[in-house]
């Protein structure tokens, strides 16, 4: 299996040396590795490694990059560190994929009081295409008036309404996407399936809020009832704004859990 296609094995081969790179690059030294994950990164952004792909083995992805080994080696276990790659035993490295177990431990942070961390279940409200406003723009990094999707749905656990859900798409990225009848439960795995686009990260916002007409509609809270906003933007492996999604939670049977390390 080749990591190139077309003339890219050449261009990759151009890797600099670490002194090289120092003296080249306005941003300064970097170390061949990092250069190396910049390379593989590519090859996921671009569709050439599709989620769930068996990669080509250290050796030969290091002889198509003119590395060793151990450099590649490095990179990918910064890769398998972000989630990008799963490594196993025996079997090799491979493209991760948006399954429910990945998205529930990696970006699904709201676990329900009786402690067991389930992925909830989705209801779509409404999906429709229209033009961006100013903080759509801002949040997507995309130009005034440029025409976006929005999807509006419920989100329960353990069978109780628990999340509102905004969700804003630069439409560019997913064509079609509001045509599609019944969306599945897990976007992120359409995103990369359909589209191509992989979200290797977000940034999160988190803040309280008081509960409004919208959401005594459709989670059953009181008006004026705290409940939680966690505002994200998830970012795709090349660092395109892929996504803004606005969660309005209940917590007064769930919580907002992350790991610190």
């Amino acid at each position: 299996m080749s990591i190139a296609k077309g003339n890219s094995r050449r261009t990759e081969r151009k890797l600099l040396p670490p002194a090289a790179t120092a003296a080249h690059s306005p941003l300064g030294y970097r170390p061949l590795y990092r250069q190396v994950k910049e390379l593989l990164m590519k090859r996921l952004g671009d569709g050439s490694w599709a989620p769930g792909q068996l990669l080509p083995s250290e050796p030969e992805i290091a002889a198509g990059l003119g590395v060793s080994p151990g450099t590649v080696r490095k990179a990918l276990d910064e890769m398998s560190a972000e989630s990008l790659l799963v490594r196993r035993q025996g079997r090799g490295t491979f493209v991760a994929s948006h399954d429910e177990a990945r998205i529930l431990f990696q970006f699904f942070r709201m676990v329900s009081d009786k402690g067991e961390r389930r992925f909830p279940e989705s209801r779509t409200i409404s999906v429709g295409a229209t033009k961006a406003d100013q903080c759509a723009a801002a949040r997507l990094g995309i130009g005034l008036k440029e025409s976006i999707v929005t999807i509006e749905r419920v989100r329960s656990l353990d069978g109780r309404p628990c999340i509102h859900e905004h969700i804003v798409l630069p439409r560019a990225m997913y064509p079609g996407i509001e045509r599609i009848r019944d969306l599945p439960n897990n976007l992120y795995a359409l995103y990369s399936t359909r589209y191509g686009v992989t979200i290797a990260r977000g940034s999160e916002s988190l803040k309280a809020v008081a509960a409004g007409r919208r959401q005594v509609e459709l989670l059953g809270c009181e008006t004026g009832e705290p409940i939680l906003l966690i505002d994200r933007v998830a970012l795709g492996v090349d660092g395109t704004r892929a996504e803004w999604r606005r969660s309005l939670c209940r917590t007064d049977q769930a919580h907002y859990l992350t790991d610190l390390k």
